[in-house]
C-alpha cells in the first residue's frame, strides 16, 4: 500500500469493510492471483506456526565448493589476484547451481598464511574479487569459510591444529549453522580425500573432481 493510504483509516476501521471499498471505488486497487505458499499471521495461533513453517520454507540445499583445485588451478598457496586462474566452466557451474536453488558456499584450507606466504586480509581481498568476477558474470557465492592455521605453521599466532581445517568439519557444520541448509539435499565437491573425509564427518556425501570442465562435472551431479 502507498503510504498516503494510512489516511484513510480512522481510529476504528477495517481493511476489508472500510477502506479497500473506498479505494476500488476510486480504481486504486489491483489484485493478482497467487498460488504459492501463504500464512496469516493475523491471530496468536497463526503467527505461533509461522515461527516453525517459514524458516522450514526458507531451507535450501548447498554445493559446498574447495577452492583450489574446484574453482581454481591449485598452483599452491594461491593467495593473490595474480597467480589465481579460474578452472574452465566455473563462471558457468556456479550460475548453474544458483539456478537450481542451491547455496553456494566455499571451504578452503589455506595453510599459506600458517607458513608466512601471505597474509589473511590477503585471503579476504582475493575472496571478495572472486565474487565480484562472479557477480559480473550472473553467479553468486552465497558465503566463504577458510582456515589460515596449520600446526607446522612458521607464524606462531597460526600455528595450531584447527577443527576448522580439513578433514575436519568445522568451516561445513559453522556454514549449516549460520545459514538455513537442507542437509539431505547438500553435497561437498573437491579434489582431495580430505575434502571428502570432512563432507563425511558433516554428514553430507562429497564428490571428488579430477579437474577440467567444472560446469560438465556439476551437470552430472545434478542429473543424478
Amino acid at each position: 500500500m502507498h503510504r498516503d493510504i494510512t489516511m484513510q483509516i480512522r481510529d476504528v476501521s477495517s481493511l476489508e469493510e472500510d477502506v479497500f471499498p473506498a479505494l476500488a471505488a476510486q480504481q486504486r486497487v489491483a489484485g493478482v492471483v497467487f498460488d504459492g505458499f501463504f500464512i496469516d499471521i493475523g491471530v496468536p495461533e497463526s503467527y505461533l506456526n509461522a515461527q516453525t513453517a517459514i524458516p522450514a520454507r526458507l531451507k535450501k540445499p548447498a554445493v559446498f565448493l574447495d577452492r583450489d583445485g574446484v574453482l581454481n588451478f591449485d598452483d599452491g598457496h594461491v593467495g593473490s589476484v595474480d597467480r589465481f586462474r579460474w578452472m574452465p566452466g566455473a563462471f558457468e557451474a556456479v550460475r548453474r547451481l544458483n539456478k537450481e536453488g542451491y547455496y553456494v558456499f566455499v571451504i578452503t584450507n589455506q595453510a599459506g598464511v600458517a607458513h608466512g606466504l601471505y597474509q589473511e586480509q590477503d585471503v579476504r581481498e582475493l575472496h571478495r574479487w572472486m565474487s565480484q568476477e562472479l557477480r559480473a558474470r550472473g553467479a553468486q557465492l552465497d558465503d566463504v569459510r577458510y582456515c589460515p592455521f596449520h600446526p607446522a605453521g612458521k607464524v606462531l599466532s597460526y600455528r595450531k591444529s584447527s577443527d576448522w581445517r580439513k578433514p575436519a568439519p568445522g568451516m561445513l557444520l559453522d556454514l549449516i549453522a549460520c545459514w538455513p541448509v537442507n542437509v539431505e539435499r547438500s553435497f561437498v565437491i573437491g579434489d582431495k580425500d580430505i575434502d571428502i573425509e570432512a563432507a563425511q564427518r558433516a554428514g553430507l556425501v562429497g564428490y571428488k573432481f579430477g579437474g577440467g570442465d567444472l560446469v560438465s562435472f556439476v551437470d552430472g551431479l545434478l542429473c543424478r
